[in-house]
């Protein structure tokens, strides 16, 4: 099975969300993926939950103000970097990366303080990626690389 070289960090756009050239940062360490969004918010509407959104905060310079209303999403247990256990509400949608789009579970989450609006976690990562953490933004400049996995 052949894996793409991913760096330690990148760039990605999220067509369904209208953002591009989002930099996410590659955490093995993470199993699951998450956004940073504000105004995460549930609420029912003819009895049925929704979730609304908006993806980054207005200080970032790709923030666009637009709100996103999701009737699909999950809750998921995710353990946070310092540790504790929290509830985060999480979606479906696409990755572009390395000229290919790829499904990818997202948790929402409140990442201001954060450098990288968005982390990819190994449930992403893996069976597509092998990381190489000296190299970044492979993707960003057409720079794909592939590899053989040897079992």
């Amino acid at each position: 099975m052949e894996k793409i070289i991913i760096g330690r960090k990148d760039k990605a756009d999220f067509k369904q969300l209208e953002l591009e050239g989002i930099d996410v940062k590659i955490d093995s360490g993470a199993y699951t993926s998450s956004f940073h969004c504000h105004h995460i918010e549930r609420f029912e509407k003819s009895g049925t939950a929704w979730v609304k959104c908006h993806f980054l905060d207005p200080e970032h310079p790709l923030y666009h103000e637009k709100e996103f209303i999701f009737k699909a999403f999950k809750i998921r247990r995710v353990k946070s970097s310092n540790g504790a256990v929290e509830e985060r509400i999480s979606i479906q949608t696409e990755i572009f990366l390395f000229g290919k789009h790829y499904p990818i579970e997202l948790t929402l989450t409140e990442r201001a303080e954060m450098k990288y609006p968005v982390l990819l976690g190994r449930k992403f990562i893996s069976k597509k990626f092998l990381i190489d953490t000296s190299r970044k933004n492979l993707s960003f400049k057409g720079q794909t690389v592939k590899v053989k996995e040897v079992s």
